[in-house]
């Protein structure tokens, strides 16, 4: 009687494929992240062109602005992103843990810079300065606006992914997700630099 030869079955998805897969699926995000951030720095250069039209055609006084206030929020922003930074270092080290804190630390510091901007906006309200006031708070708070909107969504963004971590998500194979967040919280923040030098230092 012929031995019958037991072959094993073969994976589905080998590991080294699956691993493939995965790095691909990552790449792909990262190259839409960019595209986007692409998109959103041409809109931010429409509205910057705008407020610099503004200025020099209407020569608008802005000595109603706290430069000081908003140089510490600008800092708190600058610092968020260094704690970013940390999480995306601290998840790749399997260091939840300090993962957890570091993004709890991010979204304190981007609550806190949207705190002061409210703030800010309040007072410039009691001062005379609206949206509607004249061309130089038009261009202002449209500006600003538009970017502390970003802000905001870069908040729900890092909260979600606080969350998934927390409930057992990401790791040191595993941090796409963190990394994608990474890349659009650092754009708002050099994105808020540029909007202080121009805005409350000329």
């Amino acid at each position: 009687m012929a031995q019958e030869t037991m072959t094993p079955p073969v994976a589905a998805h080998p590991p080294a494929a699956h691993a493939a897969d995965h790095h691909d699926h990552g790449e792909m995000q990262k190259t839409g992240i960019w595209l986007f951030l692409v998109s959103e720095t041409m809109l931010f250069a429409v509205l910057l062109t705008g407020y610099m039209m503004a200025r020099w055609k209407y020569a608008e006084p802005h000595h109603v602005l706290n430069v000081q206030l908003t140089a510490i929020s600008t800092f708190i922003l600058l610092m968020s992103s260094f704690t970013v930074v940390m999480a995306l270092s601290s998840i790749q080290a399997g260091r939840r843990v300090r993962f957890l804190r570091f993004t709890a630390l991010s979204i304190l510091f981007g609550a806190l810079f949207v705190g002061l901007q409210l703030n800010e906006y309040m007072t410039l309200y009691h001062e005379g300065l609206t949206i509607n006031a004249n061309v130089f708070g038009s261009t202002f708070f449209a500006l600003t606006g538009f970017h502390g909107v970003h802000v905001i969504i870069g908040i729900f963004w890092l909260l979600r992914i606080f969350i998934r971590g927390f409930n057992g998500k990401y790791g040191p194979d595993d941090n796409w997700g963190i990394e994608m967040a990474g890349l659009y919280w650092h754009f708002v923040v050099v994105v808020r630099i540029f909007l202080f030098t121009i805005i409350y230092l000329f």
